[in-house]
C-alpha cells in the first residue's frame, strides 16, 4: 500500500508528507515527559511547534531550548535539525549506498528534487560529496568550539556544546543552548568572543552556499572562470551582501546598540549581524534593541536568503539577482538579460517573479492576520513573519507572545519556508492544462 501511495505522488509532494511526518514524530516525541527537564508532558502545540522549527531548520522557539528540554528532548531537536538540514531524502539514499542498495531513476530525481538541482546526471556521486562534506565541517566546527566552551562548561558539557551548536549553525538552524546562563539569550554572551563567532560565521555561510556550489569549487577549486554562472552568483551575491551589510550595521548601530563595546565587538557583531539573516538566527545583540533601520535591513537580508538546494531558506539569492539583471536590462533598454557573459533563460526569470510575489504574499498576510489578532508593532510583526517563512530564526520578542492561531500561522510559514512555498503550491498542478487555442492579445497600462 505504502508503494502504490508513494508512486502516486510526485517528488515535491512527497517530499512535503515526509516533512510532514517528521514533524508529526517529533512532537509526539517531545511531548513525552522524558522529553522535558521537568519530566511532565508538554503541551501539543508547545510540541509542534518546536519540532516544526528544527526540522525545517527555523530556530523560533516559545520555550527556551536548555531550561524546557531535557538532554533527551535536545537530542530529538538536535535529530530534526541534522535531518530537515540535509534533507531526510539525502540521509535515506545514503543509507541505501552503505546497505549497497542501488540507487534507481526515481530515487536520483528525488534526490534532485530535494536539492533543487537542474541536472539528473551526477547525483550519487554528489550525494557521497554532501554527506562527507557536512560530516568533515561539523566535527570540524564541534572541535574548535568544543575547545572554546570546555574551559568555561568542563569537558563532557564543552564538547556537547561544540557538537550540538556546530550541527545547528551549518544546518542554519539557530538553535542554541546559552539559556543555561539566561534564557532566549542566544550567543549574546559570546559577542567579543573572535574564535567562536568566526566559526559560527562559517559554518552558517558555508551552510548557506549550496551543495553545487560545493561541489564546483571541489571540482574546480580557485578558478572562477571554470565556475558554473550558479556558482558565480552565489558567490558574488553573498561576499556583496556580507560586506555591504557589515558596513551598514556597523554605521546604523556604532552609537546605538554597539556603544560600549570594544572595537572588536563592534566588528565582530556588525558582521554577525549581516551573517545570522541569512538564514541561521542567531544573535549576539538584542533583536529588540535593533534601531528600526536595522531591523528592516534584517527584514530585506532574511528575505533574499541563502542560495538554492542549500541549508539556508529565502527566496534565494539567485531570484534576487535574476530581478536585479531584469531589472537593468529593461531600464537600458537591453536585448536579453546577460551575466557573466551568458543570458539568463525566459523561464528563470518567470520563476524568480513567482518565488518572489508568492513569498511577499504569504509574508504580508500573515503580518495582518497577526497584527489583527494580537496587535503588534507593524515593523517587529514583519520581522517576525519574514524570519518564519525564511526559515530563520530571528525574533524581537514576540514569538513566546504568540496566541494559538497566531502559533499555527508561524507553524504554517515555516513549513512552506522549508519545502518552499512555490513547489508546494505547483505540486498540487502538475499536470499541466495544454491550451489548444491561444486566447487574443490586448495591450494593457502598466506602471
Amino acid at each position: 500500500m505504502f508503494s502504490k501511495l508513494t508512486k502516486r505522488l510526485s517528488g515535491m509532494q512527497l517530499i512535503a508528507v515526509g516533512f510532514f511526518i517528521i514533524i508529526l514524530i517529533g512532537a509526539l516525541l517531545l511531548m513525552l515527559p522524558v522529553s522535558s527537564r521537568s519530566g511532565e508532558y508538554t503541551p501539543f502545540m508547545t510540541a509542534l511547534f518546536t519540532a516544526t522549527s528544527a526540522s525545517c531548520v527555523t530556530g523560533l522557539v516559545v520555550v527556551d531550548t536548555f531550561s524546557h528540554w531535557s538532554l533527551f528532548g535536545q537530542l530529538v531537536i538536535l535529530t530534526m535539525i541534522q535531518i530537515g538540514g540535509l534533507g531526510f531524502i539525502t540521509i535515506g539514499v545514503t543509507v541505501s549506498m552503505i546497505l549497497r542498495k542501488k540507487i534507481g531513476l526515481a530515487q536520483r530525481g528525488l534526490i534532485r528534487e530535494s536539492l533543487n538541482i537542474i541536472e539528473l546526471s551526477g547525483m550519487v556521486r554528489l550525494t557521497k560529496r554532501i554527506v562527507i562534506g557536512t560530516l568533515f565541517f561539523e566535527l570540524t566546527g564541534a572541535l574548535i568550539l568544543a575547545l572554546c566552551f570546555i574551559p568555561k562548561m568542563g569537558l563532557l558539557q564543552g564538547i556537547y556544546y561544540g557538537i550540538f551548536h556546530s550541527i545547528s549553525a551549518f544546518c542554519n538552524a539557530g538553535f542554541d543552548l546559552m539559556g543555561r546562563y539566561e534564557a532566549f539569550s542566544s550567543l549574546t554572551g559570546w559577542y567579543d568572543h573572535p574564535i567562536v563567532l568566526i566559526t559560527i560565521m562559517l559554518l552558517i555561510i558555508i551552510g548557506g552556499i549550496g551543495f553545487v556550489v560545493w561541489n564546483d569549487l571541489y571540482e574546480h577549486r580557485l578558478h572562477f572562470r571554470k565556475y558554473s554562472l550558479h556558482t558565480k552568483i552565489v558567490l558574488t551575491a553573498d561576499l556583496f551582501l556580507l560586506f555591504a551589510g557589515a558596513l551598514l550595521f556597523y554605521l546604523i548601530e556604532h552609537d546605538d546598540l554597539f556603544a560600549g563595546m570594544t572595537m572588536t565587538g563592534k566588528i565582530l557583531s556588525s558582521f554577525f549581524c549581516a551573517v545570522t539573516p541569512r538564514t541561521a538566527g542567531f544573535n549576539t545583540v538584542n533583536v529588540s534593541g535593533l534601531t528600526d533601520a536595522s531591523k528592516l535591513l534584517t527584514v530585506i537580508l532574511m528575505f533574499i536568503g541563502g542560495a538554492p538546494g542549500s541549508t539556508a531558506g529565502g527566496i534565494k539569492v539567485t531570484t534576487i539577482v535574476v530581478l536585479l539583471v531584469y531589472l537593468k536590462a529593461n531600464l537600458t533598454r537591453t536585448v536579453g538579460y546577460n551575466i557573466f557573459g551568458r543570458r539568463l533563460e525566459d523561464d528563470a526569470l518567470r520563476k524568480s517573479a513567482a518565488v518572489f510575489c508568492t513569498n511577499l504574499f504569504l509574508a504580508t498576510t500573515a503580518a495582518l492576520i497577526l497584527c489583527a489578532l494580537q496587535n503588534f508593532n507593524g515593523l517587529d510583526t514583519l520581522l517576525e513573519v519574514i524570519s518564519a517563512i525564511s526559515t530563520v530564526g530571528m525574533t524581537a520578542g514576540l514569538t513566546t507572545q504568540l496566541n494559538m492561531i497566531s502559533r499555527m500561522v508561524v507553524i504554517l510559514l515555516m513549513y512552506l519556508g522549508r519545502v518552499g512555498s512555490l513547489s508546494f503550491a505547483m505540486s498540487f498542478t502538475d499536470k499541466k492544462k495544454i491550451a489548444h487555442v491561444m486566447q487574443p492579445a490586448e495591450k494593457i497600462n502598466i506602471g
